[in-house]
């Protein structure tokens, strides 16, 4: 009689394959009274102004899609092509177009009048407009008037006119702006394959959900990039990406100066983030839990500059992990604090109400940003 099979439970696993990664740590939990009813993991990176890294939850080799983390250094292709000065672009149209904005009439008007200046049309956006506005007023309003949202009021609408400047400075076609074939795209593709110092030969990409490429990279890379964005002119002479340097300046100055244009006016962590410490911060998230942070440089307080990269491997369970996982790490990180940190307190302990008012689930996040020479040394 041939032996028992063992059980699944007694069955003994398969061993790791070689190089395999350890699961991703935990960053945050969803409390239930005492109830821990989900987990979140992920990873955070944090980098100084030359890009070392210097703290770590997690993987910090781990690969991500940028999504909307892209939009700042994929807009370097139209500051280096002229398209800020000859548009006559303002800063809050330029934080405009490196936002992921909510479709409040406040970015429709900004981007309007950018179209009517450049002699362009918005029939030409080819952003769609699944899932616009992301501003819940400004959707029921619009469902109250039997109005349907556009394109221009989807979240990359911004992103995508900035693609359609360039092919009309660059006197290209302007309907298949968005292929990735396209000369605007090219352009886009070389300026983000310099700002993470590697060749647009060398990009991973696929397809946006708003249709045009993202590109993938180590979470460290995301990081690093950021702290280029925090302090351009930070980077070493003989660096490839110095000169990049003046034209992600006024990306940086204007998405800081404007942040109801990198996010929107009501709910948006990244416009959150940046007006709790005005100045101080550039924020932007992407999709799928992944979020870049620019912290600039404070000469009062000779803080120098840096940047975080978080990613919440389960994309974030409904916005909660990824809001609170990024401002804690921004806590332990020390750049949120006092007066700051109660500002943004409801996305640090994101609450789920019951129909009386009660606190029904709250999302907890905790974890060490471990200093790497503790890790490797």
């Amino acid at each position: 009689m041939p032996a028992p099979r063992a059980s699944r439970a007694t069955r003994p696993s398969a061993p790791p394959s070689r190089g395999a990664r350890r699961a991703a740590p935990v960053l945050a939990r969803q409390l239930r009274g005492e109830i821990a009813e989900s987990v979140h993991r992920g990873h955070v990176v944090r980098v100084d102004a030359a890009g070392r890294v210097t703290h770590v939850a997690g993987d910090a080799e781990a690969e991500v899609a940028l999504r909307s983390c892209v939009k700042p250094f994929a807009l370097v292709a139209l500051a280096e092509a002229g398209g800020f000065r000859d548009f006559g672009l303002s800063p809050a149209e330029i934080a405009l177009m490196a936002s992921s904005h909510s479709g409040e009439d406040l970015h429709v008007r900004t981007l309007q009048g950018v179209f009517r200046r450049s002699g362009l049309t918005q029939a030409l956006l080819a952003n769609g407009s699944g899932g616009a506005p992301l501003d819940a007023l400004t959707s029921a309003r619009l469902a109250r008037d039997g109005e349907q949202a556009g394109p221009i009021r989807h979240m990359c609408s911004g992103y995508h006119a900035a693609m359609l400047l360039l092919a009309r400075l660059g006197d290209w076609s302007l309907e298949d702006y968005w292929t990735a074939n396209h000369p605007a795209q090219a352009a886009v593709r070389s300026a983000v394959a310099r700002a993470f110092a590697t060749t647009p030969e060398r990009l991973r990409s696929a397809i946006d959900g708003c249709g045009v490429e993202t590109y993938a990279f180590p979470l460290a890379a995301v990081a690093r990039a950021y702290a280029f964005l925090a302090d351009p002119d930070a980077v070493a002479a003989d660096d490839p990406r110095r000169g990049l340097a003046a034209f992600l300046r006024p990306i940086r100055d204007a998405m800081a100066a404007h942040p109801e244009m990198v996010g929107g006016t009501r709910e948006r962590l990244d416009t959150s983030l940046m007006k709790a410490i005005p100045g101080r911060m550039v924020v932007k998230g992407g999709a799928e839990g992944l979020r870049g942070i620019a912290v600039l440089a404070d000469p009062a307080r000779k803080v120098a500059a840096s940047a975080l990269a978080v990613k919440v491997e389960d994309g974030g369970g409904y916005d909660r992990a990824a809001w609170a996982v990024t401002v804690e790490a921004l806590r332990l990180a020390g750049v949120l604090e006092g007066q700051a940190l109660r500002v943004v307190a409801r996305y640090h302990r994101p609450v789920e109400l019951d129909p009386h008012g009660r606190i029904a689930a709250e999302t907890v996040a905790e974890f060490d940003l471990a200093p790497v020479g503790e890790l490797f040394g």
